[in-house]
């Protein structure tokens, strides 16, 4: 391996540990919960709930144009410049600062730019998929932002978004886009069977059932990255199976350090782990497609039919 290439892995794949920012973490995923209803309130429901999600940019996270009578306007965070910009289709814009500010002063500041362009938008203030929540405009709690923190975050998200997308390539079957949803905090990748689930039994803190019951309404093979929480407090990968079809936990899957959670009912691949691996990139593909096969070997997915080679640039998929 080149310097070249040592030096690559430590920018794109940086040191994160979870202690070194979960006051700035607590922050930040509020803020995205803020900005993430925004969208929710004005955009058609989409199936499991893809209406909702954040998008990776080359600067940090992106609600995607939301309609607004004739207009259109769109929340970007700026995890470079750490600024986040209200943008609307008539040329007007907004700047909030991303600094440390309490939850109520970022809510307060947010809904301010979105009036001074003649928006108006009213959302649930209160935090879903966590316990022990306060409302947005109440929460002067929440209120650190570390901006070297953040922006180690989003580098790992991005280097995260790129494998997970050229992992996506290689299916033909129903796949969600790669988004970030700010209700979990978790960036996500979704392959589908095809075939109904059972009912979910829903039982998320602070989340309707009827949310994730229409979420979990087919089979799925699910991956994705969060930086760590209570449960597990360490940024991890992880990879699911719902519903869980008997053999699934008992799965060799690859690469070492991958393991079978038992209380989170999911594969485990701590962040660190690829981090430190001679290819993390590898690492990484390795965790996602070994995972998928066993949750589809153990559900006896249609594989053949659902599957195809990996997407290269340029190359159309052969029919």
């Amino acid at each position: 391996m080149s310097p070249g290439t040592l030096v690559s892995s430590k920018r794109h794949w940086p040191l994160l540990p979870l202690s070194e920012w979960q006051d700035t973490r607590a922050t930040l995923h509020l803020w995205t919960q803020i900005v993430g209803k925004v969208r929710l309130a004005q955009t058609p429901w989409i199936n499991h709930s893809w209406h909702t999600a954040l998008y990776l940019t080359s600067r940090g996270l992106t609600t995607s144009p939301i309609p607004y009578g004739d207009r259109s306007f769109q929340i970007d965070f700026d995890f470079v410049d750490h600024t986040l910009l209200v943008r609307e289709s008539g040329g007007g814009f907004r700047t909030v600062q991303l600094e440390p500010r309490s939850v109520a002063d970022f809510y307060a500041a947010v809904m301010d730019a979105l009036e001074e362009l003649g928006i108006t938008v009213s959302i649930n203030k209160l935090p879903n998929e966590l316990p022990d929540v306060i409302a947005f405009d109440q929460d002067e709690v929440h209120r650190s932002y570390d901006p070297d923190a953040v922006h180690r975050f989003w580098r790992i998200l991005a280097a995260s978004d790129e494998v997970f997308t050229h992992f996506r390539t290689a299916f033909v079957g129903k796949v969600s886009p790669v988004h970030f949803f700010w209700g979990s905090f978790d960036l996500a990748v979704t392959r589908f069977s095809g075939r109904r689930a059972p009912m979910h039994p829903g039982g998320v803190v602070n989340l309707p059932d009827a949310v994730a019951r229409e979420a979990y309404s087919h089979e799925v093979s699910s991956a994705g990255f969060w930086p760590g929480d209570a449960a597990t407090p360490y940024p991890a990968y992880y990879s699911y199976a719902y519903p869980e079809p008997d053999g699934f936990r008992t799965a060799k899957v690859a690469p070492p350090g991958a393991a079978f959670n038992k209380v989170l009912s999911e594969f485990i691949l701590p962040y660190d782990e690829v981090r430190k691996a001679p290819n993390p990139r590898a690492a990484l593909l390795e965790f996602l497609e070994s995972t998928y096969r066993a949750a589809a070997d153990a559900a006896q997915w249609d594989r053949p039919a659902l599957e195809c080679a990996l997407g290269i640039p340029g190359v159309p998929r052969r029919v």
